[in-house]
């Protein structure tokens, strides 16, 4: 007897599952905004360096005005610098991060051949028609400020990889439901702090904590849904929390749409999850953890309450999931984790690379954990800028990616997870250079592909955790698979810099990210499918899949172990 007949009994997804799910999920939302509301955080408007004295005229081409607020939504591009004469008669040439004073000017136009003297600028002006308030219009973040405007969607990211790293670990020592109240709390503390920063530096450092608790809470609850649903519907469960991500990321479009100001903003997307923490504090600990602690009393209560609220009778006993010579009260699954970590101690990363066959297999995912994460951060912070109204952008981004999961796992199931991920990979490519050729002006096409490479990427990002745990043995999955996911982490911290590309050339970006998705779905190709196929238990069955029966070095009476399907997703984060 396994935990695992705890759901054969009760049910797989049933009226208690459902309920434990969508509130869990919830405060996933919660998740999705805080990652992608850097990209009106940190939004700059239209903005000219300014000096102290008094302005009366303005010059700008063929344009005049008497105040620099008139002219700025014309003053687009900072190309060109704006002529401004003040109420001393002084003529000053002003443009984004400097200012010059010309000498002895004979008349007011806006050519001018003489001699000038030029000086950098501290002071600046900002066009405040979309954007009344950043911080970026708040602490001056441009010219020689503007890499720490650029530094916060990073920094946020590695706080992203720490919080997953520290809080995957804790949760296994402490249990889930605390590690969850935990870091709900806390995103709701830090996120509302974030909007009373005093100052740039203080900012940088509660977005970093916010990181850190907002990683930690999707680590544990895909962990948390996993153990409270079956085998029969757990690739479905563990999938769709990404679609919970996804309405965050729609939320953020709405808000920025309505809220200009950056710390309102901020405090409307940290409490428009905050009814979760009014019942939180009744989510019961997971089955799978209790048994594993032998807290089997706990246990007894859980079953009987998940029989009642799913109208069945519960015939198991918390002390029948336990093998029968186990004694002193030690659980099975304590028993087989701590077999399983004796094996474990014998491996390292290096057995990911035992032979050119692992090794080659073990690079390809890789690939595609990081091609993932990078194309999926690229296409979301990017949307801001592919022209048109940048919120409708991004909340097509997020929009996009619900059909995606839906889509992505009925072919994984139909077609096969290679014949999915591979194709997935290929369409991002293609939209990535349509991107490239289809002219600028043509917009509505520009957005509808980007659009597409969103909806590519979030199926190959979706399935490859599965696809990982299907490809590796027993003994190194976790190792696998949590190597992959460190993958996946450099990419979303890579990410906002290959966005800030655009500066260098508009389509960089999306020329970097089609070339990384061609190549890498070409090589997904030779990966083997396993659709259909019983997990393995040793490095030699999962180097032999998708070899020819004549060609395995296993002998012919091997017999495959299978396994039922443990998603223990501690590292499948967005």
């Amino acid at each position: 007897m396994t935990v695992e007949r705890i759901f054969d009994e009760l049910g797989h997804f049933k009226r208690f599952q459902a309920c434990l799910y969508f509130a869990a999920v919830f405060q996933a939302v919660a998740c999705g905004i805080h990652y992608l509301a850097s990209v009106f955080l940190v939004e700059t408007p239209n903005f000219v360096s300014i000096i102290p004295d008094n302005i009366t005229d303005i010059l700008y081409g063929n344009i005049t005005a008497s105040s620099i607020q008139e002219i700025l939504p014309e003053f687009k591009n900072g190309k060109k610098a704006l002529v401004v004469r003040t109420d001393q008669g002084e003529q000053w040439e002003l443009s984004r991060c400097e200012c010059a004073l010309r000498i002895n000017p004979t008349d007011f136009t806006y050519e001018f051949y003489g001699n000038k003297s030029k000086k950098a600028c501290d002071s600046f002006v900002y066009d405040h028609t979309e954007i009344q308030s950043s911080i970026v219009t708040d602490w001056d973040l441009v010219c020689e400020g503007e890499w720490l405007a650029k530094l916060c969607q990073p920094t946020f990211m590695l706080g992203v990889l720490i919080g997953a790293l520290v809080f995957g670990d804790i949760a296994d020592r402490v249990g889930r439901v605390k590690i969850m109240r935990l870091t709900s709390l806390c995103q709701f503390g830090f996120g509302v702090a974030v909007a009373f920063s005093a100052n740039y530096y203080i900012f940088v450092v509660l977005r970093f904590l916010l990181a850190m608790v907002s990683s930690g809470y999707l680590v544990v609850v895909f962990v948390y849904v996993t153990e409270f649903t079956g085998i029969k519907v757990r690739t479905w469960t563990s999938m769709h929390v990404h679609a919970a991500f996804a309405v965050g990321i729609m939320v953020v479009a709405l808000t920025g749409y309505c809220v200009r100001v950056w710390w309102i903003y901020q405090i409307i997307l940290s409490t428009c999850t905050a009814p979760f923490l009014l019942f939180c504090w009744k989510f019961p600990e997971t089955p799978f953890y209790l048994l594993a602690k032998g807290q089997f009393s706990e246990a007894q209560s859980l079953l009987d309450n998940i029989a009642r609220v799913n109208g069945m009778e519960c015939r198991l006993r918390a002390e029948e999931l336990m093998e029968p010579e186990v004694k002193n009260g030690t659980a099975l699954l304590q028993k087989e984790a701590q077999s399983a970590a004796q094996n474990e101690k014998k491996l390292s990363i290096l057995d990911l690379f035992g032979s050119w066959r692992m090794a080659g297999r073990t690079c390809t995912v890789w690939a595609i954990w990081f091609i993932g994460s990078l194309g999926y951060y690229v296409f979301s912070l990017g949307s801001v800028t592919l022209g048109g109204n940048q919120y409708v952008n991004l909340f097509l981004v997020g929009l996009v990616e619900l059909p995606s999961y839906l889509i992505g796992c009925f072919a994984m199931d139909r077609i096969g997870r290679k014949r999915t991920c591979a194709p997935a990979l290929l369409l991002a490519s293609v939209a990535c250079v349509l991107i490239i050729v289809v002219p600028a002006k043509i917009q509505p096409l520009t957005v509808a592909l980007s659009m597409i490479g969103k909806f590519s990427i979030a199926i190959a990002f979706g399935l490859i955790y599965l696809y990982s745990c299907e490809l590796y043995p027993t003994i190194i999955r976790s190792l696998a698979v949590g190597s992959g996911s460190m993958m996946c982490r450099v990419g979303s911290v890579v990410a906002p810099f290959c966005v800030y590309l655009a500066d260098v050339w508009i389509y960089l970006p999306q020329l970097i990210v089609g070339i990384l998705a061609f190549v890498i779905g070409m090589l997904t190709f030779m990966l083997p499918e396993t659709l259909g196929k019983p997990l393995t238990s040793t490095l030699e069955e999962a180097e032999a899949l998708g070899l020819e029966p004549k060609k395995r070095n296993a002998p012919k009476d091997c017999k495959h172990v299978e396994e039922k399907m443990e998603m223990n997703p501690h590292d499948n984060t967005v």
